[in-house]
């Protein structure tokens, strides 16, 4: 019976020992084929940890140049707003100028009155153009949001207090933001 054993793992390729026991399953001697050593791990995390400190470097500085070239894009636009208001802004000292020299040479102050209302409104519209717009006051309720109250006036009437009474400097916003706030008497 030994010799049909025998016969059946020769050909099959396997050597049995003489005690008809085999020391290493071939599944281990595929793992230990396979496995790499104790060094050859440290050198492939090594290699592994060189490969994501590069790659993370490589992120620092594109971010790094990233927000360098945001801030400079930014200042930029920035001095190209102020420079288009400032531009946008010329005609209307150029009207000044024209008003100015024309008291010196009229006498008739109706149609000077007239030429400065209309530079006042040309000087409104270019505000309007660029979102400024006056905070209306009058007889409106105080908020602190708004206005600042520059004075209490006592009021005989019941439904003027609280209320603005008197605007002694307009405010304005911006875009719905508070550029300046209303100095205004309030009804006590």
């Amino acid at each position: 019976m030994a010799t049909e054993k025998d016969n059946t793992t020769e050909k099959q390729g396997i050597e049995v020992p003489e005690n008809g026991q085999n020391d290493i399953t071939t599944e281990e001697q595929t793992e230990t084929a396979t496995e790499p050593t104790l060094e050859e791990r440290v050198a492939q995390l090594e290699e592994q940890v060189e490969k994501e400190k590069k790659e993370y470097l490589f992120l620092m500085a594109e971010f790094d140049n990233f927000r360098k070239r945001t801030l400079k894009e930014k200042m930029e636009i920035m001095k190209n707003g102020a420079e288009k208001a400032m531009g946008d802004i010329l005609p209307l000292i150029d009207d000044f100028e024209r008003a100015l020299q024309a008291m010196n040479e009229q006498t008739d102050v109706d149609s000077l009155r007239e030429g400065v209302e209309l530079i006042y409104n040309k000087f409104v519209k270019y505000l309007k153009s660029n979102g400024v717009e006056a905070i209306d006051s009058d007889k409106a309720e105080f908020d602190t949001e708004l206005h600042e109250a520059v004075a209490n006036f006592p009021t005989p009437d019941e439904e003027l207090k609280g209320k603005v009474i008197d605007t002694v400097q307009k405010g304005y916003k911006i875009n719905d933001k508070v550029l300046r706030h209303a100095k205004v008497v309030v009804g006590q």
